[in-house]
């Protein structure tokens, strides 16, 4: 399993349309072969940090899943959100592998 981390710079005037954008992506992910852990928005205080992290189960998997990036019209609608708001000021993605607490029986 693969995990992208994606850490946003946004405008905190403009979190419900981050939100927005956010729930469209989740169900993006999730309907095309992803996991989608949510996204982790400022809670307290000024703050213009969020965070997003979804899983594929390889690099392959999620490499696919970026094929439909600028292709596939419901992609395009959901970036369409971020390019004409500007609630996303820029972000950095980084991928991880999760070490998960062992589960003893």
């Amino acid at each position: 399993m693969i995990t992208c981390v994606v850490e946003y710079v946004i405008d905190p005037a403009k979190i419900d349309t981050f939100e927005q954008f956010g729930r469209r992506w989740m169900e993006l992910v999730d309907r095309h072969g992803g996991t989608h852990h949510g996204y982790f928005l400022p809670a307290e205080g000024a703050s213009d940090k969020a965070l997003a992290l979804f899983s594929f189960p390889s690099l392959a998997d999620y490499e696919q899943y970026r094929t439909l990036f600028g292709v596939h019209p419901d992609f395009i609608d959901a970036d369409r959100i971020r390019e004409e708001s500007g609630c996303v000021l820029r972000y950095e993605r980084t991928f991880m592998r999760p070490l998960l607490p062992r589960r003893d029986a």
